[in-house]
Formats: C-alpha cells, sequence, structure tokens
C-alpha cells in the first residue's frame, strides 16, 4: 500500500513540476518581452539586480513545490509591473533616472585623471587602465574625455592628434616605440616591478617627478611611463582643510 502511495505521488509530482514549469516559462517569456530590450542594451546595476530577481522568483515557481504556485506568479507579476513603472516614469520625467541608475562620470579631462571622480565612484587605478587598453588606448596622455557610464563600460574621446588617421591624412608616424606605456606610481606607490623591467632606477624617477614640482613619490596620484621613456604625471589634489 506504501509503496503505491508513493508512486501516485511521485507521478502527480512529476506532472504538477512539468505544468509550474512550462506556465512560469511561458510566464517569463511574456513579462521580458513586456519589459522590452533595455535589459540588454542598457545593463545598469538596477537592471542586472532586476533580472537576477525575476529569474530567481521564476525558478521558485518550477522548481519549489512548497511554494504556493499562483502566490508565486502574482509576485513575478507585480515585481515586473513595478519596473515597467519606474521605466515609464523615468523616461516621463527625466530628473528622476539619477534616483536609479546614477549618472555618468568624467574621470580623465584632458589627459588627467580626476581623484575626487574616481574616489566618488569607486574606480581603481588598475581597472582604469585595464578599461583604456581594452579600448585599444595605452597613454592617459592621449585621452581628452574619459566617461564612466552608468552601466560600468568607459567610454573615451581620444584627443585629436592621436585619433585613426583617414582618407584625408597625408601623413603617417613611423618607428618603434622605446617602451611600452607602463604604470609607474598609483596613489602615491611606486610600481618597483616595472622600474626593473625597463632598467629604470628610482633615482631616475625622483628626478622627473621634479620637474612637476613634487619631491616624493606620495604627492604623485599617478605617473605613467611614456613611449619616449618621458613621465606623464597627475599630482594629488591637496585637501581641503575642514
Amino acid at each position: 500500500m506504501f509503496d503505491g502511495w508513493g508512486e501516485g505521488w511521485g507521478e502527480v509530482h512529476f506532472w504538477e513540476m512539468v505544468f509550474r514549469t512550462s506556465v512560469s516559462f511561458a510566464a517569463l517569456l511574456l513579462l521580458t518581452r513586456l519589459l522590452g530590450k533595455k535589459q540588454m542594451s542598457q545593463l545598469t546595476f538596477f537592471h542586472y539586480i532586476t533580472g537576477i530577481t525575476i529569474g530567481s522568483i521564476a525558478a521558485n515557481i518550477a522548481g519549489e513545490s512548497e511554494t504556493p504556485f499562483w502566490n508565486g506568479l502574482v509576485s513575478l507579476v507585480v515585481w515586473v509591473l513595478f519596473v515597467v513603472l519606474l521605466s515609464f516614469i523615468t523616461l516621463k520625467w527625466g530628473s528622476t533616472r539619477m534616483i536609479l541608475d546614477n549618472q555618468p562620470t568624467i574621470v580623465i579631462r584632458d589627459g588627467r585623471i580626476d581623484e575626487q571622480a574616481m574616489k566618488s565612484v569607486q574606480l581603481h587605478l588598475d581597472d582604469l587602465n585595464m578599461m583604456l587598453r581594452e579600448t585599444g588606448i595605452f597613454t592617459i596622455k592621449d585621452v581628452q574625455y574619459a566617461v564612466l557610464e552608468t552601466n560600468g563600460a568607459l567610454s573615451v574621446l581620444q584627443k585629436v592628434p592621436q585619433l585613426p588617421a583617414t582618407k584625408k591624412d597625408v601623413k603617417a608616424g613611423g618607428g618603434t616605440p622605446q617602451y611600452m606605456p607602463s604604470e609607474i606610481i598609483a596613489d602615491g606607490r611606486v610600481n618597483r616591478k616595472n622600474l626593473r623591467l625597463y632598467g629604470l632606477s628610482e633615482e631616475w624617477l625622483l628626478e622627473e617627478i621634479s620637474k612637476h614640482g613634487v619631491s616624493r613619490s606620495d604627492q604623485v596620484f599617478f605617473a605613467q611611463l611614456l613611449e619616449d621613456k618621458t613621465l606623464d604625471v597627475t599630482l594629488k589634489q591637496p585637501k581641503l582643510k575642514k
């Protein structure tokens, strides 16, 4: 009797899971279409969390028999309706968009890193350099503006002389760079590994930064070795007195 009851319960449980999975799949498909393409094309942190939450609710509906089916479905629909409502509000009143997505932040201006902007978005120098290299830029000095977008991507506008050549250009630069642009000082700390890699001494480093009016490396926010063995230096901003 027990075995028969178990087999019957298992069959009911199986078809219940098939039903729950099918309905939650269909509901998720319809609701994501309702959300539109913004989830993928403008994946800000808020949209990222929204996508995870919607997927988690749908997974609970499909695979957790302890979760009341209709309660889970209502929760999924209400969550999506909240997202749609917020999207409508941000389209109607643009100023409210800052509440959800914040706003883009300029982290480099005219070849100089904005230290305060970096701190405000909690962006590390290593991450900034990596993002620049991903866009094909190895020298911060060549950047006119670098903007950290609300989705975490870095948009870069190079200085005019560094822009790719067009058919109108009649001259092309030549020669092999002597050095690859590399980090030498980051937030006051000397990268001795890169100094040794290029056969440079700390005496040379102190001499270079002295050209910018400082005598100690801890006064430098960022320093980058350029192809011609010169040093591009961004000094630390003076702390405001309270």
